[in-house]
Formats: C-alpha cells, structure tokens, sequence
C-alpha cells in the first residue's frame, strides 16, 4: 500500500502527485494541515517537511528522493533516464529547479497569499480532517509568523525571489523554444519538476486545487509578468499530467 502525505497546495508535493500519477500507482493522499503535522511527523521519526511517502513500512522524505524510489521500486514508466549522461543532466535540473524555482514560487506566492487568509486557508484545510478549519480559524495568525519566519518570507526576500525566478524563467524559456524536453528526447523527472514547481503561476486544473475565481492583484500581477515565458508550462501539463 502506498500513502502520500502531503500538503495539497505544495508544488513540492504536486511533483510526488504528478510522478504517482504518470506511472499509474494506485495510492491513498492523505492531505495535513500546516502546523498540525509536526506530530504527525516527529511519530514517523522524520522531519517535518512534507512530501513524505509511506510504502508499506517504509517511509521515503523529500520528492527528489521519492521518484528515485518510485523509479526504483516500480520499473513502469520510468521518470529517470537509463542512459547515465541522461540521468545525471535530468538530475541536476531537478536539483536547480528545486532550489533556484521552486523556493522562490513558494516565497513569492506565500507572500501574497497569506496576507489573503479567505484564500490560503482553505487551501490548508482542502480534504483534509475535520477540524482542520477549526484549527485554522483560532491559529492561522500565529501559523502566518511562524511560515513566515521559517521560510524567510517577506517583501524584501520575495522581491530578491522574483529576480531569481526572472533569470531562472529565461534561462528556461530559452531552453524550450528549441528542444521538446529538457533531457534528451522524452519526458523525464525534469521536466515534471518545471512544469510542477511552476504550476502556482498557471493555476493548472490538474493541480486539485480549486484556484479563487478573484486572484489577489498582486498575485494577478506576478502571473502576468511571467506568463509569456512559461507557455511550455500548459504544454507541459497537457501532454503528460493524467489523474489516475
């Protein structure tokens, strides 16, 4: 049996989703409520980032270490080249794109969204436990300053953030106007982390979260500053993202 813990509004987690997903792995999600699931966690004897990936009485942390896993454990379409010069450059775009994207989607979208608690929190709370709103309803101020410290979120840092996300998103852009993938000639874990990290930016449907029909003007902002340059994103997502 596998389990995916996750957060749902996690771009980190969406890679684990879209990998389980891609290779057609029956699994049950189990969605947590920020905050809460530190003790959920610390009983795994983990840390307390998410995703994590329960597979029988294995636990797996982390979405770079979780399609290693999956691809080792189940050989069906396999995310990570057999060639070794393949898998090494599929591997290090994964590594940048963790760091150089998917750090600062999250820092520019938090530092919109959480000062929007109509929207955010029931993003924290979708399909999750019951008493996830109740617990959000008393604690989301005090959860609010604990994200933003632990994860550096701020005006400054996010604007540092969306310079980084510019230089990352041309460099991209760049990339995908002359190569159908980012490793060789099929799909791989590098591109399913590029479309994945960035997915907060498109709103795709696939995601599994309902996007607000009225997006915060700044967030709206942010979006349209980017959207000529990750189109492949759409693509992206249209040729490989089924929901299985």
């Amino acid at each position: 049996m596998i389990k995916l813990y996750q957060f749902p509004i996690s771009h980190y987690c969406e890679k684990v989703r879209w990998a389980l997903d891609y290779k057609q792995l029956k699994h049950e999600v189990i969605n947590m409520v920020p905050g809460l699931h530190v003790n959920q966690t610390k009983k795994m004897g983990l840390r307390t980032s998410v995703p994590i990936l329960q597979h029988d009485d294995k636990f797996i942390q982390g979405s770079i270490e979780i399609i290693d896993y999956l691809d080792e454990e189940f050989s069906f379409n396999q995310l990570t080249p057999g060639n070794e010069n393949l898998k090494s450059k599929a591997i290090e775009w994964e590594l940048y794109l963790d760091k150089e994207v998917g750090i600062h989607v999250r820092r520019c979208v938090y530092n919109i969204l959480l000062e929007h608690p109509e929207i955010v929190k029931p993003f924290f709370a979708h399909n999750g436990p019951w008493y996830g709103r109740l617990f959000l309803a008393y604690n989301f101020p005090k959860l609010r300053s604990r994200m933003r410290k632990f994860m550096d979120i701020n005006d400054e840092s996010s604007v540092k953030s969306e310079k980084k996300l510019n230089l990352s998103i041309e460099k991209l852009d760049n990339h995908y106007q002359t190569n159908n993938f980012l490793v060789g000639d099929q799909f791989t874990r590098a591109d399913l982390s590029a479309a994945a990290l960035f997915a907060p930016l498109t709103m795709q449907k696939e995601y599994g979260l309902n996007w607000p029909e009225n997006i915060p003007q700044k967030l709206q902002e942010l979006m349209d500053e980017f959207s000529d340059k990750i189109k492949w994103v759409d693509k992206v997502y249209k040729g490989y993202r089924e929901i299985y």
